[in-house]
């Protein structure tokens, strides 16, 4: 009987070796902690992000009313206002800074600002990767759920395995939640539904078999 040659004996090898780092890291996702059911972001208040369109509003002054888009630097810049930051701040902080910088032309300025285009800062965008239907980021929404992420996305692949897949919250130190996407999406098992915070990342992993 031949022996295989060493080229293949090494192939083999490393494929043993993806095998067993696959099921190790597979293995430990079930022993996470379930994602909590609620968020708990009842005072939550939308930040403006690069890329959000905003109408600014001053009253009795239509002249300066106007819509602008959010810049990639995160500024903006309106007649009177030059080079104003708006990423970060909420609409009503914005609204007040545009205020003091017309006061300089305008007597008592009233601004309103309004987001007409959400995108929101990348810090709070919800990422979703590996094997959804369409990876990508979504704005955070208040009482946004994990179903309401994976319609988004499309669902998942033929080759996921849902139910391994996990949230990591980076506003909680990184740490990672189990949730069951299978249980959701196919069984439509509701229990498997839990809300998302401000800046989580979505893993969906590839089955094994």
């Amino acid at each position: 009987m031949s022996q295989n040659p060493p080229f293949f004996q090494g192939l083999a090898r490393r494929a043993l070796l993806a095998l067993g780092v696959g099921l190790l890291a597979a293995c430990s996702t079930t022993n996470l902690p379930p994602a909590p059911a609620t968020a708990q972001t009842a005072d939550y208040s939308y930040v403006i992000g690069a890329g959000d369109n905003l109408n600014i509003i001053v009253w009795r002054n239509p002249e300066l009313s106007l819509s602008v888009p959010v810049r990639p630097d995160g500024k903006v810049s309106a007649p009177l206002v030059d080079e104003l930051v708006a990423q970060g701040k909420t609409s009503t902080e914005l609204a007040r800074d545009i205020e003091k910088k017309l006061g300089t032309y305008v007597r008592d300025p009233i601004v309103t600002v309004i987001v007409t285009g959400f995108v929101g800062p990348f810090s709070e965008q919800i990422r979703v990767v590996g094997e959804a239907a369409r990876p990508l980021f979504l704005p955070y929404k208040q009482k946004m759920t994990l179903l309401d992420v994976m319609i988004a996305v499309g669902g998942l692949t033929d080759f996921a395995d849902g139910n391994r897949a996990i949230i990591q919250r980076t506003s909680d130190g990184n740490k990672q939640y189990a949730v069951r996407l299978k249980d959701l999406i196919k069984r439509g098992d509701t229990s498997a539904n839990v809300e998302m915070r401000p800046g989580d990342i979505l893993i969906i992993p590839q089955s094994l078999f």
